[in-house]
C-alpha cells in the first residue's frame, strides 16, 4: 500500500512539474506574436490509484503579425493551482516514505 502511494505521488510531482512547466513557457512568450500556448491537461492513469499523467495539447502558430494568445491571468491562476498540486503531492510521497520506514521498523 505504501509503495503505492509512494508511486502515485511521484507521478503526481511529475505532472505536476511538466504543467508549471508549460505555465512558465506560455508566460514567458506573452510577447511572441503569434504564440499560442499548450493547455495541460490531466488524466487518472489505469488500473485507478496508480497515478496520474498529463498530456499537452500541440501549440500552432496564429498569424505572424497576430498578438500572443496568452492570458496572463489565467497563466498565474494555473501556476497557483499546479505549485499546490506539487506541494500535496510531495506530501503524499512524505507520508509514503514515513509509513515505510515504519513498515521497516516493524520488521526489525
Amino acid at each position: 500500500m505504501a509503495i503505492a502511494a509512494l508511486s502515485s505521488g511521484v507521478t503526481g510531482l511529475n505532472a505536476a512539474e511538466r504543467a508549471l512547466g508549460n505555465s512558465a513557457h506560455a508566460i514567458a512568450n506573452i510577447g511572441t506574436q503569434g504564440f499560442q500556448p499548450q493547455q495541460a491537461t490531466f488524466a487518472e492513469n489505469t488500473p485507478a490509484g496508480t497515478g496520474v499523467s498529463i498530456s499537452t495539447r500541440g501549440q500552432e502558430l496564429l498569424k505572424v503579425d497576430a498578438p500572443s494568445a496568452t492570458n496572463l491571468a489565467t497563466e498565474t491562476t494555473n501556476s497557483l493551482v499546479y505549485k499546490a498540486q506539487f506541494n500535496l503531492s510531495a506530501k503524499v510521497v512524505q507520508a509514503a516514505d514515513q509509513n515505510i520506514g515504519t513498515l521497516i521498523n516493524i520488521k526489525a
